[in-house]
């Protein structure tokens, strides 16, 4: 049996423990224990039931996923060394990619040695015995779940204060998850990034003005130039021009949907408003490259300006019609919460509607509305796209925004576009960069979520 049909079977079985669980607890409640008060409700004594059932099942189905395959590779190339005595690592890793081609039926079997073939049919049939073996030591666990699990229901069972702890564990687990991505993620650029300064000093990377990497490394030409100040200045040009744009226009309508508009307008524009936060960047990306850039172009002839078609500005511009409904939305949001008795107040002392927002709603949301901001400027950092195919990618330390630009986050693919055998710093400052982005953007979003933060304690 499949894995996804043995995970649809498993949560199939779940459905059957629950209204099994139900169908027993209501009759418990409503039989020769009637006069017993039942601690739970029934819904409680089906879920436990369920999670019984499924649960050591699913559990034994993700442990099998993960260490069975290591299992039976470790059999395959045990009985590849008997075959073939004296192989060394790397033609075992070849020869075990050949034997998982052969046996997917992704080989030619007519090019393959005996013992590779014979391998091959071992490993489909250990594949195939595992699978049985998987299911029938599910179905037992199964059975014996839910045969005990019903077993022991009685109107005394806190089975309400179960389920509850196997959901906050289930909860624990999923934030754990989380942050232990995060952490592994940040760890393992970490590392790289002292890899690659060992071939680079930080000073050189940190400091540097010219980025001239060398793939092809020689004993003259050295490993190149790796100075960061030059992507550092192309992203924060590219993230500025983005968010002049944005800033102003999300922030408008913002006010006015919040403010100004009727609720049917307000209904219909902030949806349609939002469609843009859902379009794909690959999308503002072509946009920009076949519509925006060349439009910019042909309007620096008309007024006399050198505009490249792929530009800072051209990223920028698409970039901040991305961030309108970023902004826009949060700070909709940010306004609305104002309380109302600021604004009756300034509206009975006799200012007028624009004199309320300007004076006391503005004033008020400017936290919250800093935050957005803030929250959109990370984006703006991270953004790859866009830049991909509106800046240019020229690494040069300019201020001009009709010149093209290249950013941090082209630049990392680019730098592991192709075989990359992470040996040298060609590959390994991507490493370098991304770290340094990551601690970039990391304190824009703290930045932003305390004075988010302290405006909800303020205004809530």
């Amino acid at each position: 049996m499949s894995n996804f049909a043995l995970l649809l079977l498993l949560l199939g079985l779940m459905v059957v423990g629950y209204q099994a669980g139900l169908y027993r607890s209501r009759k418990m409640a409503t039989g020769a224990n009637a006069a017993a008060r039942m601690h739970s409700r029934p819904h409680h004594h089906g879920s436990l039931v369920a999670l019984w059932a499924a649960g050591p099942a699913l559990l034994l189905v993700i442990g099998w996923q993960l260490f069975a395959p290591g299992v039976i590779e470790s059999q395959v190339a045990a009985s590849i060394e008997i075959a073939q005595p004296g192989i060394n690592d790397q033609a075992l890793q070849v020869a075990l990619r050949r034997i998982e081609n052969l046996a997917g039926n992704r080989g030619l079997v007519m090019d393959a040695a005996g013992w590779e073939v014979t391998a091959a049919t071992n490993l489909e049939a250990m594949r195939k015995t595992s699978a049985w073996l998987l299911t029938g030591l599910a179905a037992t666990l199964v059975a014996i779940g839910l045969l005990l699990s019903l077993l022991r229901m009685n109107p005394s069972l806190r089975a309400r204060n179960q389920v509850e702890r196997v959901l906050q564990a289930g909860l624990m687990l999923s934030s754990a998850v989380a942050i232990l991505t995060t952490i592994g993620i940040v760890l393992s650029m970490v590392g790289e990034t002292l890899n690659f300064f060992s071939f680079i000093r930080p000073v050189d990377f940190f400091f540097g003005t010219v980025w001239q990497p060398v793939f092809h490394v020689t004993e003259t030409s050295g490993y190149g130039q790796y100075g960061m100040l030059p992507l550092l200045g192309g992203t924060l040009l590219v993230a500025a021009i983005a968010l002049l744009v944005s800033i102003p226009i999300g922030l408008l309508a913002a006010i006015y949907l919040a403010e100004y508009a009727p609720r049917w307008v307000r209904n219909f524009a902030k949806p349609t408003l939002e469609v843009l936060a859902g379009i794909p960047t690959i999308v503002y990306g072509v946009f920009a490259l076949i519509t925006v850039g060349p439009y910019l172009a042909s309007l620096g002839e008309l007024v006399g300006l050198n505009i490249r078609a792929t530009s800072a500005l051209t990223a920028g511009l698409v970039m901040g019609i991305m961030l309108i409904p970023f902004i826009s939305s949060l700070s909709d949001d940010i306004i609305t919460q104002v309380p109302k008795s600021l604004r009756d107040g300034s509206l009975g002392l006799g200012a007028t509607k624009s004199e309320t927002i300007r004076r006391v709603v503005l004033p008020a949301a400017l936290p919250g509305i800093a935050g957005a901001v803030l929250l959109a400027g990370s984006r703006a950092v991270g953004e790859t796209m866009i830049v991909v195919l509106a800046a240019g990618n020229a690494p040069v330390l300019t201020a001009n925004p009709f010149e093209a630009v290249s950013t941090m986050t082209v630049t990392i693919v680019n730098q592991l576009t192709g075989d990359s055998d992470f040996a040298g710093p060609q590959s390994l400052v991507a490493f370098a960069l991304g770290l340094t982005l990551f601690a970039i953007t990391l304190v824009l979003n703290v930045v932003a979520l305390v004075i988010v933060r302290r405006y909800r304690e303020q205004y809530e």
